[in-house]
């Protein structure tokens, strides 16, 4: 019998078997079009099952986890992503009951769920998904029914990559406070992700909103339960799971989120371990190392501490473009982590992020309001492309409530918050009563506040119209322009006058030099290392 401590699962939680309801699918032809009729449950509100037809079914995405289709729905035209995965009849899934309980602007919208028999015929050639060749009749099928959006955060990366070139930091800035705000949600309610990735940040380029996807990993993290240690994506697992941690917080997620926000910096991953123990090395080569005491915190049950005693470096000096320190066999080495023109705001958010002690880590909310987001709150930012920025102001009293003194600084000036009938407000010094805090849920309400820019706000219990604050004509696109790639725009003062032009560096700044960089920068050399992959997520019960 294994020595780990056995974990308590969500089904377990849930011991009444369930008995998915199978209500059938019906295949038709329309227009020459394969229709597929199925009696579907709304993703929220109660549960009223109701026929839903869907055409155009292609598969997008396969794994361990089951497929994804992409389908249009015939009532709608609207674009969906259906992930089916193989459901167990006797327990309830642990995906689809947390993904009922969200709803936020910046989190995958789950519109239906149905479950399905097994099909024996193979629906995509086998050496894409063996999953579905080897689908048996009396198996059940969860079908997650999900709002559908093109990109994904690891896609656009590639872009940039593949081109020499590095994100702009405008654009940087806006996923990083999307994926903030969305964790913030979350762990308000004790919830988990357990994966966060570039690879399962959706984004959709053209408006710039980003919803977190993929909830396969989540769950909600309860005070002494133990979870399983062996989760998340390698280059993004946090050190107290290396460390073997079943007892960890939602500040996992925080650490991950540190890690996607240094490879948009950087180009590359920070961490590129080819094993857990290798990922453990790289962490240790830019923080140091952990001492007695924070690896106490990672872990109280981790009793070895024989780690090779290597120096950490203040972030700050990691920006430098070049510094020498001694190594083995070697007089200097020249070294660096970020590129000399990184902003310090950046980099001091990274070094609050990757923190070894978990309760060291800033809180999401508390990563929304750092001044690396301040130029986010400037009155008359847009996207490069002349776009308006998409929502990001937009709170719920829930989300306010989360820690209520912060709500000065997320929100900007412009934008007053108030109460009419049926509202209540949550500015308040102190934290709410329905917070959450890393472990528990919240139950307060959700009324949403509108942006500024000539909307309808509800001030003081009335509702008014407030202008649009003045800003410069957005810049019209070059014909030749890339949608990623920023425009300059002239800003004037006070005065009327121009003061120059402002735009973020774009795609042909700050380029990488494959001569200089050829990997990831480490601050020490602990032997070459090939970039390794990204570790499969590990989906268990616990």
């Amino acid at each position: 019998m294994s020595g780990r401590p056995r974990t308590t699962s969500f089904a377990e939680g849930n011991k009444q078997p369930l008995n998915p309801p199978l209500g059938g699918m019906k295949i038709s032809s329309k227009d020459g079009s394969k229709v597929t009729t199925v009696v579907a449950t709304p993703g929220q509100g109660p549960d009223r099952p109701q026929e839903v037809s869907y055409t155009d079914t292609k598969v997008i995405g396969n794994g361990s986890f089951g497929v994804v289709y992409q389908a249009k729905l015939c009532e709608t035209n609207e674009l969906v992503a259906i992930k089916k995965v193989l459901q167990d009849k006797r327990f309830k899934n642990r995906e689809l009951q947390i993904m009922r309980k969200l709803e936020h602007c910046n989190i995958v919208k789950l519109k239906y769920f149905f479950y399905s028999s097994g099909d024996k015929r193979t629906e995509v050639p086998c050496n894409m998904s063996i999953f579905m060749a080897t689908q048996q009749k009396d198996e059940v099928y969860l079908n997650l029914v999900l709002e559908y959006i093109p990109e994904t955060v690891y896609k656009i990366a590639r872009h940039y990559s593949k081109s020499k070139q590095t994100i702009p930091i405008s654009f940087i800035k806006l996923y990083m406070y999307q994926l903030f705000r969305s964790l913030a949600y979350i762990h308000s309610l004790g919830i988990c992700h357990r994966d966060i990735k570039p690879q399962n940040l959706l984004l959709n380029p053209e408006t710039g909103v980003l919803k977190l996807c993929d909830f396969g990993s989540a769950k909600h993290l309860v005070r002494g339960e133990p979870n399983v240690s062996y989760i998340c994506s390698r280059y993004y697992r946090a050190p107290e799971l290396i460390f073997g941690a079943i007892d960890y917080t939602t500040r996992i997620d925080v650490w991950s989120a540190g890690c996607v926000l240094a490879e948009l910096l950087l180009g590359q991953p920070i961490f590129p371990g080819d094993s857990g123990v290798d990922q453990l090395v790289e962490i240790i080569k830019v923080l140091g190392t952990p001492t007695k005491e924070q690896i106490k915190e990672m872990n109280p049950n981790y009793t070895e501490f024989k780690f090779p005693q290597i120096k950490s470096h203040p972030w700050q000096q990691l920006m430098l473009t070049k510094m020498s320190m001694p190594r083995s066999g070697t007089e200097h080495q020249k070294i660096r982590v970020f590129r000399a023109r990184t902003p310090p705001e950046a980099i001091e958010l990274v070094a609050r992020l990757l923190e070894y002690t978990p309760s060291q880590r800033i809180s999401p909310l508390q990563a929304c309001a750092h001044a690396f987001f301040n130029e986010l709150r400037e009155p008359g930012t847009c996207l490069p492309s002349g776009n308006e920025l998409p929502p990001l102001f937009n709170f719920t009293d829930h989300e306010l409530s989360i820690q209520p003194s912060l709500n000065s600084v997320l929100i900007p000036r412009g934008i007053q918050t108030g109460q009419s009938s049926g509202e209540s407000s949550t500015a308040q010094d102190t934290t709410a009563p329905g917070a959450a805090s890393e472990h528990g849920p919240s139950d307060s309400a959700s009324t949403p506040l509108q942006n500024a820019s000539g909307s309808t706000l509800v001030v003081n219990g009335a509702r008014a119209s407030v202008p649009a604050p003045t800003s410069p004509p957005p810049p019209v696109p070059r014909p030749d322009h890339h949608p990623f790639e920023p425009i300059v725009q002239k800003t004037k003062g006070a005065s009327g006058r121009d003061e120059g032009t402002r735009a973020t560096p774009g795609p042909s700044a700050n380029c990488i030099n494959e001569r200089v960089v050829p990997t990831v920068w480490c601050v020490l050399h602990l032997g070459s290392q090939e970039p390794g992959r990204t570790g499969r997520t590990q989906r268990r019960e616990g």
